[in-house]
């Protein structure tokens, strides 16, 4: 069985448009909106091509209408273009993203799958890296062959006391220094993180097209094409871990 895992779309539709590989399931581990402008195509395949979803902490904003609170950084960024998201949502996508379960269990091919956007411990919001102690600590009695996980938007694939735990990064806003769209192919329990190039420029251009704003636009754009890796001093919500919800 070929696994496709995707998280943290981020309403990237040019990003989500560049993988392109045949899987005979799809597993999403949340955030389908903010921080780019074209939340509807991200919606509607996910809606026709995961196996199982999450719930992201963005997703959750988006859905209960919690307004941003912050007016730079990627915070900033979050606010303006949740109100893109709100005026773009029709009923029924905005259910859909009210209705995502906070974590999934799943069972592919006899192999035991729990899905969690954040951390079992703290499923939307707590932001972990690859530190095998503090997973140890967080894993209990989850009883399941893989932990897949997303919200840091940086990759990683370790095996902490017989689980393996799989972020595969962020299709639609990487963090780790490489802009391309990262996602995970899992293949007869082998796991492979790939990268695919897309148009970053046309995803800038899309977002000038919903009016967001010369400076956010530009925070956007650098952003996306430094792979998250741009002056601390433009990121002031970084030391809060970058994502937190109501906050972003």
């Amino acid at each position: 069985m070929r696994i496709l895992v995707v998280a943290d779309i981020h309403a990237n539709w040019t990003a989500l448009s560049a993988i392109d590989e045949k899987f005979d399931a799809c597993l999403f581990l949340g955030d389908l909106v903010d921080y780019c402008t074209e939340p509807i195509p991200c919606i509607d395949w996910v809606r026709q091509n995961a196996s199982a979803s999450v719930r992201g902490n963005h997703d959750h904003a988006v859905a209960q209408r919690i307004p941003g609170r912050r007016a730079n950084g990627l915070g900033g960024l979050a606010t303006v273009t949740r109100q893109v998201q709100w005026d773009m949502l029709k009923p029924a996508h905005t259910k859909f993203l009210a209705r995502l379960p906070v974590t999934r269990r799943i069972t592919l091919d006899g192999t035991v799958f729990f899905l969690v956007h954040a951390t079992p411990r703290d499923p939307l919001d707590e932001y972990l890296r690859d530190d095998p102690k503090a997973w140890s600590e967080r894993l209990g009695l989850i009883g399941a062959d893989f932990v897949c996980v997303g919200h840091t938007h940086i990759p990683y694939c370790m095996e902490v006391d017989g689980v393996t735990v799989l972020n595969p990064g962020s299709v639609g806003q990487p963090r780790d220094g490489d802009p391309r769209c990262s996602y995970a192919i899992i293949e007869n329990g082998r796991v492979e993180i790939r990268r695919v190039e897309y148009d970053i420029d046309q995803t800038v251009r899309q977002m000038h097209d919903c009016g967001v704003d010369d400076e956010m636009l530009g925070l956007a754009a650098r952003f996306l094409r430094a792979g998250g890796q741009i002056d601390d001093s433009e990121m002031p919500e970084a030391a809060n871990g970058w994502d937190s919800v109501p906050a972003d």
